[in-house]
Protein backbone atom coordinates (compact mmCIF):
# COMPACT_ATOMS: atom_id res chain seq x y z
CA UNK A 1 0.00 0.00 0.00
CA UNK A 2 1.20 3.93 -0.81
CA UNK A 3 2.94 2.98 -4.07
CA UNK A 4 0.26 4.85 -5.69
CA UNK A 5 -0.66 7.84 -3.55
CA UNK A 6 -0.35 11.02 -5.36
CA UNK A 7 0.20 9.60 -8.41
CA UNK A 8 -1.80 10.41 -11.61
CA UNK A 9 -3.38 6.75 -13.34
CA UNK A 10 -5.87 6.64 -16.95
CA UNK A 11 -9.07 5.18 -16.39
CA UNK A 12 -12.04 3.93 -18.17
CA UNK A 13 -15.19 5.10 -16.13
CA UNK A 14 -17.99 2.66 -16.26
CA UNK A 15 -20.92 3.58 -13.60
CA UNK A 16 -22.02 5.76 -10.83
CA UNK A 17 -21.86 5.25 -7.21
CA UNK A 18 -24.27 6.48 -4.54
CA UNK A 19 -22.01 9.65 -2.78
CA UNK A 20 -21.45 11.18 -5.87
CA UNK A 21 -18.72 9.20 -7.01
CA UNK A 22 -17.89 7.31 -10.44
CA UNK A 23 -16.52 3.81 -10.58
CA UNK A 24 -13.50 2.75 -12.74
CA UNK A 25 -11.20 -0.05 -12.59
CA UNK A 26 -6.73 -0.35 -12.29
CA UNK A 27 -5.16 -2.95 -12.33
CA UNK A 28 -7.95 -5.71 -10.26
CA UNK A 29 -8.74 -2.89 -7.99
CA UNK A 30 -12.35 -0.79 -7.99
CA UNK A 31 -11.71 3.03 -7.98
CA UNK A 32 -13.95 5.40 -7.17
CA UNK A 33 -13.26 8.61 -9.33
CA UNK A 34 -14.65 12.17 -8.32
CA UNK A 35 -15.86 14.85 -10.88
CA UNK A 36 -16.22 12.09 -13.47
CA UNK A 37 -18.99 10.70 -15.62
CA UNK A 38 -19.37 6.87 -17.15
CA UNK A 39 -18.59 6.38 -20.25
CA UNK A 40 -15.72 8.66 -19.96
CA UNK A 41 -11.61 8.60 -20.22
CA UNK A 42 -10.08 10.45 -17.32
CA UNK A 43 -6.94 11.02 -15.86
CA UNK A 44 -6.87 11.01 -12.00
CA UNK A 45 -5.06 11.63 -8.99
CA UNK A 46 -4.91 8.61 -6.70
CA UNK A 47 -5.90 10.51 -2.96
CA UNK A 48 -5.98 7.32 -0.92
CA UNK A 49 -4.58 3.95 -1.65
CA UNK A 50 -4.75 2.06 1.92
CA UNK A 51 -7.38 -0.78 1.06
CA UNK A 52 -6.49 -3.48 -1.04
CA UNK A 53 -10.36 -3.58 -2.73
CA UNK A 54 -10.11 -0.27 -3.94
CA UNK A 55 -8.80 3.33 -4.79
CA UNK A 56 -9.49 6.71 -4.63
CA UNK A 57 -8.67 9.42 -6.99
CA UNK A 58 -9.44 12.97 -8.06
CA UNK A 59 -10.21 13.64 -11.98
CA UNK A 60 -7.17 16.08 -12.84
CA UNK A 61 -8.30 16.31 -16.61
CA UNK A 62 -10.55 14.81 -19.46
CA UNK A 63 -9.41 12.73 -22.11
CA UNK A 64 -12.52 11.38 -23.77
CA UNK A 65 -15.43 13.51 -22.45
CA UNK A 66 -18.66 12.18 -21.93
CA UNK A 67 -21.57 13.48 -24.46
CA UNK A 68 -23.35 14.41 -21.44
CA UNK A 69 -20.47 16.78 -19.59
CA UNK A 70 -20.74 20.43 -19.68
CA UNK A 71 -18.96 23.35 -18.35
CA UNK A 72 -19.56 23.96 -14.78
CA UNK A 73 -22.28 25.46 -13.11
CA UNK A 74 -20.16 27.04 -10.11
CA UNK A 75 -16.20 28.17 -11.48
CA UNK A 76 -15.12 26.97 -7.67
CA UNK A 77 -15.94 23.70 -8.06
CA UNK A 78 -14.72 22.93 -11.68
CA UNK A 79 -12.05 21.28 -13.03
CA UNK A 80 -9.87 24.36 -14.01
CA UNK A 81 -9.42 24.48 -9.71
CA UNK A 82 -6.88 21.80 -8.42
CA UNK A 83 -9.01 19.17 -6.98
CA UNK A 84 -7.74 20.52 -2.99
CA UNK A 85 -8.87 23.83 -4.12
CA UNK A 86 -12.46 22.63 -5.11
CA UNK A 87 -15.58 23.82 -3.36
CA UNK A 88 -17.91 20.74 -1.91
CA UNK A 89 -21.58 21.19 -2.54
CA UNK A 90 -22.35 20.02 -6.11
CA UNK A 91 -20.29 17.37 -7.23
CA UNK A 92 -22.69 16.63 -10.17
CA UNK A 93 -22.29 20.26 -11.58
CA UNK A 94 -20.29 18.92 -14.62
CA UNK A 95 -23.19 16.68 -15.73
CA UNK A 96 -26.09 17.85 -17.85
CA UNK A 97 -29.39 18.09 -15.92
CA UNK A 98 -31.57 15.60 -17.23
CA UNK A 99 -28.43 12.85 -17.64
CA UNK A 100 -27.72 13.85 -13.98
CA UNK A 101 -31.32 12.49 -13.01
CA UNK A 102 -30.68 9.19 -15.12
CA UNK A 103 -27.47 8.75 -12.63
CA UNK A 104 -29.67 9.26 -9.58
CA UNK A 105 -32.46 6.93 -10.75
CA UNK A 106 -29.91 4.36 -11.70
CA UNK A 107 -28.52 4.92 -8.19
CA UNK A 108 -32.03 4.10 -6.46
CA UNK A 109 -33.26 0.76 -8.68
CA UNK A 110 -29.54 -0.46 -8.07
CA UNK A 111 -30.09 -0.43 -4.05
CA UNK A 112 -33.36 -0.76 -4.09
CA UNK A 113 -33.23 -4.08 -5.98
CA UNK A 114 -29.53 -5.16 -4.42
CA UNK A 115 -30.64 -4.48 -1.12
CA UNK A 116 -34.46 -5.11 -1.26
CA UNK A 117 -34.22 -7.49 -4.09
CA UNK A 118 -37.10 -4.87 -5.40
CA UNK A 119 -37.68 -3.49 -8.74
CA UNK A 120 -38.57 -0.14 -9.59
CA UNK A 121 -39.11 1.82 -12.95
CA UNK A 122 -39.24 5.28 -11.00
CA UNK A 123 -37.85 8.26 -12.77
CA UNK A 124 -36.49 10.81 -10.90
CA UNK A 125 -38.90 13.91 -11.34
CA UNK A 126 -38.00 17.60 -11.96
CA UNK A 127 -39.07 20.09 -9.47
CA UNK A 128 -41.72 21.86 -10.97
CA UNK A 129 -40.09 25.86 -11.69
CA UNK A 130 -36.89 24.22 -12.37
CA UNK A 131 -34.31 26.50 -13.70
CA UNK A 132 -33.03 24.92 -17.11
CA UNK A 133 -29.11 24.60 -15.21
CA UNK A 134 -30.37 23.36 -11.86
CA UNK A 135 -29.22 26.74 -10.15
CA UNK A 136 -31.09 29.18 -7.99
CA UNK A 137 -32.88 26.32 -5.70
CA UNK A 138 -31.38 26.62 -2.29
CA UNK A 139 -32.87 28.48 0.46
CA UNK A 140 -30.78 27.53 3.10
CA UNK A 141 -26.83 27.55 2.66
CA UNK A 142 -24.30 27.21 5.18
CA UNK A 143 -20.69 28.34 4.87
CA UNK A 144 -17.94 27.76 7.44
CA UNK A 145 -15.45 30.43 8.74
CA UNK A 146 -11.17 29.42 8.79
CA UNK A 147 -8.41 31.04 11.59
CA UNK A 148 -8.20 33.88 9.22
CA UNK A 149 -12.16 34.56 9.31
CA UNK A 150 -12.65 34.07 5.29
CA UNK A 151 -16.07 32.18 4.99
CA UNK A 152 -16.46 29.46 2.31
CA UNK A 153 -17.70 26.35 1.88
CA UNK A 154 -15.45 23.50 2.64
CA UNK A 155 -13.24 21.55 0.24
CA UNK A 156 -15.31 19.03 -1.93
CA UNK A 157 -13.40 16.18 0.54
CA UNK A 158 -11.90 17.66 3.19
CA UNK A 159 -12.24 20.32 5.91
CA UNK A 160 -10.47 23.15 4.26
CA UNK A 161 -12.61 26.47 4.13
CA UNK A 162 -12.72 27.10 0.19
CA UNK A 163 -13.33 30.99 -0.54
CA UNK A 164 -15.74 31.48 -3.26
CA UNK A 165 -17.01 34.77 -5.12
CA UNK A 166 -20.66 33.08 -6.39
CA UNK A 167 -23.59 30.80 -4.84
CA UNK A 168 -25.10 29.86 -8.05
CA UNK A 169 -27.31 27.16 -5.73
CA UNK A 170 -28.99 29.41 -3.89
CA UNK A 171 -31.77 31.57 -4.57
CA UNK A 172 -30.97 34.76 -5.96
CA UNK A 173 -32.02 36.78 -3.32
CA UNK A 174 -29.95 34.43 -1.05
CA UNK A 175 -27.08 34.60 -3.36
CA UNK A 176 -27.30 38.66 -3.50
CA UNK A 177 -27.26 38.63 0.24
CA UNK A 178 -24.27 36.55 0.75
CA UNK A 179 -21.45 38.39 2.53
CA UNK A 180 -18.69 36.79 0.40
CA UNK A 181 -15.28 38.48 1.45
CA UNK A 182 -16.03 39.45 4.30
CA UNK A 183 -14.27 38.47 7.61
CA UNK A 184 -16.03 36.30 10.64
CA UNK A 185 -12.80 35.76 12.18
CA UNK A 186 -13.63 33.91 16.24
CA UNK A 187 -16.73 32.07 14.68
CA UNK A 188 -17.33 28.47 13.19
CA UNK A 189 -19.76 29.55 10.89
CA UNK A 190 -22.44 31.42 9.09
CA UNK A 191 -26.01 30.49 8.21
CA UNK A 192 -27.55 32.28 5.28
CA UNK A 193 -31.06 31.42 4.87
CA UNK A 194 -33.84 32.73 2.50
CA UNK A 195 -37.24 31.83 4.12
CA UNK A 196 -40.92 32.24 2.26
CA UNK A 197 -41.51 35.41 4.32
CA UNK A 198 -39.15 38.18 6.19
CA UNK A 199 -36.50 38.60 3.87
CA UNK A 200 -33.09 36.99 4.02
CA UNK A 201 -31.33 37.03 7.06
CA UNK A 202 -27.70 36.11 8.40
CA UNK A 203 -27.09 33.57 11.58
CA UNK A 204 -23.35 34.11 12.93
CA UNK A 205 -22.04 30.95 15.16
CA UNK A 206 -23.63 30.16 18.06
CA UNK A 207 -26.25 33.38 17.67
CA UNK A 208 -29.42 33.04 19.39
CA UNK A 209 -32.25 31.79 17.10
CA UNK A 210 -35.00 33.79 16.60
CA UNK A 211 -38.53 33.04 14.86
CA UNK A 212 -38.73 33.05 11.17
CA UNK A 213 -42.01 31.77 8.65
CA UNK A 214 -42.45 29.62 6.28
CA UNK A 215 -45.25 29.64 3.84
CA UNK A 216 -46.85 26.41 2.54
CA UNK A 217 -50.10 27.35 -0.21
CA UNK A 218 -52.43 28.88 1.94
CA UNK A 219 -50.71 27.79 5.44
CA UNK A 220 -47.95 29.35 7.89
CA UNK A 221 -45.17 27.41 9.52
CA UNK A 222 -43.59 28.81 12.33
CA UNK A 223 -40.08 27.56 13.20
CA UNK A 224 -36.76 28.83 14.79
CA UNK A 225 -34.00 29.86 11.70
CA UNK A 226 -31.78 27.36 13.11
CA UNK A 227 -34.28 24.67 12.55
CA UNK A 228 -34.94 22.42 10.30
CA UNK A 229 -36.37 22.95 6.95
CA UNK A 230 -36.38 21.70 2.64
CA UNK A 231 -33.48 23.46 1.63
CA UNK A 232 -35.06 23.58 -1.76
CA UNK A 233 -37.66 26.48 -2.36
CA UNK A 234 -40.54 24.30 -3.85
CA UNK A 235 -39.44 21.43 -1.53
CA UNK A 236 -41.81 21.64 1.33
CA UNK A 237 -44.85 22.06 -1.27
CA UNK A 238 -44.21 19.38 -3.37
CA UNK A 239 -43.59 16.83 -0.53
CA UNK A 240 -46.69 17.84 1.11
CA UNK A 241 -48.99 16.96 -2.33
CA UNK A 242 -46.92 13.81 -2.74
CA UNK A 243 -47.53 12.77 0.66
CA UNK A 244 -51.15 13.32 0.74
CA UNK A 245 -51.73 11.61 -2.75
CA UNK A 246 -49.71 8.48 -1.94
CA UNK A 247 -51.42 7.91 0.95
CA UNK A 248 -54.04 5.08 0.13
CA UNK A 249 -57.69 6.70 1.10
CA UNK A 250 -59.33 3.44 0.90
CA UNK A 251 -56.97 2.58 3.81
CA UNK A 252 -56.97 5.50 5.77
CA UNK A 253 -58.94 5.79 8.83
CA UNK A 254 -59.22 9.45 10.47
CA UNK A 255 -59.86 8.18 14.04
CA UNK A 256 -57.05 5.41 14.11
CA UNK A 257 -53.55 5.71 15.59
CA UNK A 258 -51.92 7.57 12.92
CA UNK A 259 -48.49 8.66 13.31
CA UNK A 260 -46.18 11.73 11.78
CA UNK A 261 -42.49 9.97 13.19
CA UNK A 262 -39.77 12.49 12.82
CA UNK A 263 -42.56 15.04 12.44
CA UNK A 264 -40.17 18.69 12.88
CA UNK A 265 -42.46 21.56 12.66
CA UNK A 266 -45.91 19.27 11.77
CA UNK A 267 -45.78 20.07 8.06
CA UNK A 268 -46.09 16.61 7.04
CA UNK A 269 -48.87 15.95 9.88
CA UNK A 270 -50.68 19.03 8.33
CA UNK A 271 -50.27 17.65 5.29
CA UNK A 272 -52.09 14.41 5.82
CA UNK A 273 -54.79 16.63 8.28
CA UNK A 274 -55.56 19.08 5.01
CA UNK A 275 -56.56 15.86 3.39
CA UNK A 276 -58.47 14.17 5.87
CA UNK A 277 -60.29 16.79 7.84
CA UNK A 278 -59.61 18.50 10.64
CA UNK A 279 -61.08 15.42 12.97
CA UNK A 280 -57.77 13.93 11.91
CA UNK A 281 -56.49 11.63 14.96
CA UNK A 282 -52.30 12.03 14.14
CA UNK A 283 -49.57 12.00 16.73
CA UNK A 284 -46.23 13.61 15.95
CA UNK A 285 -42.61 12.86 17.20
CA UNK A 286 -39.87 14.74 16.51
CA UNK A 287 -36.52 14.54 19.46
CA UNK A 288 -36.20 18.41 18.91
CA UNK A 289 -37.96 20.18 21.70
CA UNK A 290 -38.30 23.64 19.75
CA UNK A 291 -39.69 21.81 16.70
CA UNK A 292 -42.20 19.97 18.65
CA UNK A 293 -43.02 23.52 20.30
CA UNK A 294 -43.72 25.00 17.38
CA UNK A 295 -45.62 21.80 16.14
CA UNK A 296 -48.19 21.90 18.78
CA UNK A 297 -48.85 25.63 17.73
CA UNK A 298 -48.41 24.77 13.93
CA UNK A 299 -51.01 21.81 14.01
CA UNK A 300 -53.69 23.71 16.50
CA UNK A 301 -56.61 23.93 15.04
CA UNK A 302 -56.97 20.19 13.93
CA UNK A 303 -58.55 18.92 17.17
CA UNK A 304 -56.86 15.41 17.20
CA UNK A 305 -53.05 16.35 16.48
CA UNK A 306 -50.69 16.66 19.05
CA UNK A 307 -46.85 16.63 18.88
CA UNK A 308 -44.74 14.75 21.31
CA UNK A 309 -40.66 15.47 22.08
CA UNK A 310 -39.04 11.96 22.02
CA UNK A 311 -36.41 10.30 20.35
CA UNK A 312 -38.38 7.99 17.80
CA UNK A 313 -35.77 5.14 18.47
CA UNK A 314 -36.60 4.94 21.64
CA UNK A 315 -40.39 6.09 21.32
CA UNK A 316 -41.87 3.71 18.93
CA UNK A 317 -40.74 0.25 20.89
CA UNK A 318 -41.65 1.78 24.03
CA UNK A 319 -45.08 2.62 22.81
CA UNK A 320 -45.13 -0.05 20.80
CA UNK A 321 -44.62 -3.09 23.96
CA UNK A 322 -47.06 -0.84 26.42
CA UNK A 323 -49.47 -0.51 23.36
CA UNK A 324 -53.28 -1.59 25.13
CA UNK A 325 -55.41 -4.27 22.97
CA UNK A 326 -57.24 -1.83 22.30
CA UNK A 327 -54.69 0.66 21.18
CA UNK A 328 -53.42 -2.11 18.78
CA UNK A 329 -56.31 -2.49 17.06
CA UNK A 330 -56.41 1.38 16.47
CA UNK A 331 -52.80 1.10 15.30
CA UNK A 332 -53.96 -2.02 13.16
CA UNK A 333 -55.91 0.63 10.98
CA UNK A 334 -53.28 3.53 11.47
CA UNK A 335 -51.21 5.58 8.69
CA UNK A 336 -47.80 5.95 9.48
CA UNK A 337 -45.76 8.48 8.36
CA UNK A 338 -42.03 8.55 8.79
CA UNK A 339 -39.33 11.15 7.12
CA UNK A 340 -35.94 9.95 8.97
CA UNK A 341 -32.66 11.77 8.73
CA UNK A 342 -30.29 10.62 5.98
CA UNK A 343 -29.58 7.15 8.04
CA UNK A 344 -32.53 6.19 7.56
CA UNK A 345 -35.55 4.60 10.23
CA UNK A 346 -32.93 1.54 11.12
CA UNK A 347 -33.83 -1.55 12.22
CA UNK A 348 -34.92 -0.74 15.87
CA UNK A 349 -38.12 1.65 14.51
CA UNK A 350 -38.46 -0.59 11.35
CA UNK A 351 -38.87 -3.61 13.37
CA UNK A 352 -41.62 -1.30 16.01
CA UNK A 353 -43.38 0.18 13.41
CA UNK A 354 -43.97 -3.30 12.07
CA UNK A 355 -44.86 -4.81 15.08
CA UNK A 356 -48.13 -2.88 15.39
CA UNK A 357 -49.48 -3.77 12.08
CA UNK A 358 -50.15 -0.76 10.50
CA UNK A 359 -52.30 -0.33 7.53
CA UNK A 360 -49.82 1.74 5.44
CA UNK A 361 -46.65 2.96 5.55
CA UNK A 362 -45.25 6.48 3.67
CA UNK A 363 -41.68 6.56 3.96
CA UNK A 364 -39.86 10.07 2.65
CA UNK A 365 -36.68 9.34 2.47
CA UNK A 366 -33.28 11.64 1.59
CA UNK A 367 -30.87 8.84 1.24
CA UNK A 368 -31.09 6.10 -1.69
CA UNK A 369 -28.87 3.77 0.70
CA UNK A 370 -30.96 3.97 4.08
CA UNK A 371 -34.34 3.66 2.30
CA UNK A 372 -33.40 0.88 0.80
CA UNK A 373 -32.05 -0.67 3.53
CA UNK A 374 -35.17 0.13 5.44
CA UNK A 375 -37.33 -1.20 2.81
CA UNK A 376 -35.95 -4.66 3.04
CA UNK A 377 -36.05 -4.79 7.00
CA UNK A 378 -39.87 -4.00 6.25
CA UNK A 379 -40.05 -7.33 3.74
CA UNK A 380 -38.74 -9.33 6.97
CA UNK A 381 -42.24 -8.39 8.94
CA UNK A 382 -44.22 -9.13 5.11
CA UNK A 383 -44.51 -5.08 4.07
CA UNK A 384 -43.82 -4.57 0.54
CA UNK A 385 -42.91 -1.56 -1.19
CA UNK A 386 -45.90 -1.01 -3.32
CA UNK A 387 -45.43 2.71 -5.09
CA UNK A 388 -42.71 4.97 -5.60
CA UNK A 389 -41.78 8.41 -6.83
CA UNK A 390 -38.35 10.02 -6.86
CA UNK A 391 -37.72 13.53 -6.82
CA UNK A 392 -34.39 16.29 -7.93
CA UNK A 393 -34.61 18.03 -4.94
CA UNK A 394 -31.36 18.47 -4.82
CA UNK A 395 -29.89 19.71 -8.65
CA UNK A 396 -26.34 19.32 -9.12
CA UNK A 397 -25.53 17.61 -6.26
CA UNK A 398 -25.96 13.47 -5.89
CA UNK A 399 -28.64 13.75 -3.44
CA UNK A 400 -32.23 12.78 -4.18
CA UNK A 401 -36.01 12.29 -2.03
CA UNK A 402 -38.20 9.33 -3.31
CA UNK A 403 -41.42 9.11 -1.21
CA UNK A 404 -43.01 5.48 -1.32
CA UNK A 405 -45.87 3.57 0.01
CA UNK A 406 -45.42 0.22 1.70
CA UNK A 407 -48.55 -1.90 2.99
CA UNK A 408 -48.65 -5.94 3.67
CA UNK A 409 -48.62 -8.35 0.89
CA UNK A 410 -51.89 -10.23 2.31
Amino acid sequence: MGELLGKTIELDVTNIAHGGVAVARHEGRVVFVSDAIPGERVLARVTNDAKKSFLRADTVSVVTPSEFRRDHVWDAASLDRDPDERAGGAEFGHIQLAHQRELKRRVLAESLQRMAKTDTDATVEPVPGETPDGTGWRTRVRLHVDEAGTIGPYGARSHRVIPITSLPLATPELAEAAPLGESFRGNDSVDILAPSAGGVRLVVGAQKPSVITEVVGSREFRLHDTGFWQVHRGAASLLSEVVQTMIDPDRFDPSAANLDLYGGVGLLAAAVADRFGPGTRLTSIESDTSATDFASDNLSEWVGARAETARVERWMPRFAADASATERARLARSTIVLDPPRSGAGREVVDAVASVSPAQIVYVACDPVAFSRDVAYFAEHGYTLERLRAFDLFPNTHHLEAVGRLSRTN
